[in-house]
């Protein structure tokens, strides 16, 4: 979502600075042109020469020097710009861009801004605590900024809190936000992702190799394209987009709980069931670690299977159900695998049954899939999951629009 896009770096003058020159070479790999804009005392912590090399352009420091196309950088800078980006943004130049302040060139091309502009904090936990930041920020605010962070942890000076800046790919990840096409706008999306894991004893339980990654993506992509997002995470190491509800769960029945909890509390637009969901628990959980050996007492051999809720299925038999998308990881190729997403379509009440190959997804970056309804069957990939997930999300916004797409299953009789 990046790609051609214009960004106007300014780099005001904060330890956290340094940060900044990831940034920009991170925005450039995502396709983007950036301009680097510094303050004076930026260039104590960080040379022009510096982002000068990795930018490939001239940075700019003073009114003095002359912009793209003449005298004025403040406005020509602003004219060739689709967003401003400060970072780090001190208490500083926060507060010059609340008041209008215009004493610099940094300050006074946001005075005389013309496109969106944000600001990614970095400065010690106190001084973001100050009630005069605090204003400053929610005037911003009010007037359209976008503020990105900040963070808490540990800061330069020693002290922990709030105030630490983001990440660079932290950042670069809300400029895809606010790049992406917002498709889902004002939508609420529930989604469940990665394994569940069902206990046998205390050391030992039954899961699968999901990695969640790929329900992840479609977190974030939901998020990206506008939508409110609550996502119900099995065990997994993966950290939940921001501006994401995360909600953790163990066990199928767990993750079966969480969602008709949800979708009782609010009213949803989409539900994606991505989640590898174990289809069978024990019948119960022993209190001690079985053994093999027969005179432990209990042997494996000897648990009782019970069968776990099909989570799907009860979300498409309720009356006021969202549109519903399930999964499908199989281990059938072709038209076999069609068919088979096709009748688990018919089958759950789903709008989508999104078919893979699970010997080729599981574990890995990238996906290959069919998004297939009662009607029809669309291909895609291979590609990279995130580029999976704007795709399937792309195809619910039509369907949600009211545009072609796919056709919810009838309730079987």
């Amino acid at each position: 979502m990046l790609q051609d896009k214009r960004i106007t770096l300014i780099v005001s003058g904060g330890i956290a600075a340094y940060k900044s020159c990831e940034t920009a070479r991170a925005l450039m790999r995502a396709g983007a042109h950036v301009r680097v804009v510094m303050t004076e005392h930026a260039t104590k912590f960080v040379t022009p020469l510096t982002f000068e090399a990795l930018t490939g352009s001239p940075v700019l420091t003073t009114e003095w020097q002359p912009g793209p196309k003449g005298p004025m950088p403040h406005i020509d800078v602003n004219r060739e710009s689709d967003l401003l980006l400060v970072m780090p943004a001190t208490a500083n130049l926060i507060a010059k861009a609340a008041r209008g302040i215009a004493d610099d060139l940094a300050s006074t091309l946001i005075c005389a801004r013309r496109t969106p502009i944000a600001f990614v904090p970095a400065m010690n936990a106190a001084m973001w605590r100050n009630p005069a930041t605090r204003r400053n920020i929610e005037f911003l605010r009010r007037e359209g900024a976008l503020i990105f962070g900040p963070a808490e942890g540990l800061q330069a000076c020693g002290d922990t809190g709030a105030g630490r800046m983001l990440e660079p790919a932290e950042v670069v990840d809300m400029m895809e936000m606010v790049f992406s096409p917002k498709h889902l706008a004002g939508k609420c999306v529930l989604i469940t992702a990665g394994p569940t894991y069902e206990a046998i004893d205390p050391v030992r339980g039954i899961t699968n190799r999901s990695s969640g990654l790929q329900g992840f993506s479609i977190a974030r992509a939901a998020r990206d394209f506008g939508a409110e997002v609550t996502l119900i995470a099995g065990p997994t190491h993966l950290t939940e987009p921001m501006g994401v509800k995360r909600i953790d769960v163990v066990s199928a029945r767990e993750m079966d709980e969480a969602v008709q909890i949800e979708l009782d509390r609010q009213r949803f637009d989409l539900f994606v069931s991505v989640a590898a969901v174990a289809d069978w628990r024990p019948g119960g959980v022993s209190e001690k670690k079985i053994k093999k050996d027969p005179t432990g007492g209990i042997l494996l051999s000897d648990l009782n299977w019970v069968e776990n809720p099909d989570i799907l299925a009860r979300v498409g038999e309720r009356p006021d159900k969202p549109l519903t998308i399930g999964f499908a990881a199989e281990t059938a190729e072709g038209a076999s695998l069609t068919a088979f997403a096709r009748e688990k379509c018919f089958r759950k009440h789903a709008a989508f049954i999104v078919a893979n190959d699970a010997r080729q997804a599981l574990e890995s970056k990238a996906n290959c899939i069919q998004l297939v309804s009662l009607t029809s069957a669309i291909p895609f990939g291979p590609a990279d999951k995130f580029a999976c997930a704007q795709f399937i999300l792309t195809e619910a916004a039509k369907q949600l629009s009211g545009n072609a797409g796919g056709t919810a299953a009838p309730s079987e009789k």
